[in-house]
């Protein structure tokens, strides 16, 4: 596989551990022989939720997949306060706070 993949893959593994549950991004597609990777994009909100935009799948523990109704744009839940979870339903208002400010990962630990 491309190396953009496997990065994509390490990415879905540490998104993996900080939501509540397992989430599955379909991050690879296929067009004339080729391996694409669909842009998928994720936004940490200020004292809220986590955003995904683009074309995904979220599945429980079992590998259900949720009916997101031909959603493309949702928010996820990381403050653990949703009535909704995994998705975010604004119960974080006034009751979580993180400042979303982007930087670098340790390097990557070889066992």
């Amino acid at each position: 596989l491309p190396v953009g993949v496997l990065q994509a893959s390490n990415l879905l593994n540490i998104l993996t551990k900080i939501l509540l549950g397992k989430i599955y991004m379909n991050l690879v597609i296929t067009f004339k022989n080729k391996i694409i990777m669909a842009k998928t994009k994720i936004t940490v909100n200020n004292n809220g939720s986590l955003k995904i935009e683009s074309d995904f799948e979220i599945v429980d523990k079992n590998g259900n997949v949720y009916d997101l109704a031909g959603r493309e744009v949702l928010s996820l839940c990381r403050c653990g306060l949703s009535k909704n979870k995994p998705f975010c339903d604004g119960a974080h208002n006034g009751h979580f706070e993180h400042e979303a400010v982007a930087f670098a990962l340790p390097p990557k630990k070889i066992h």
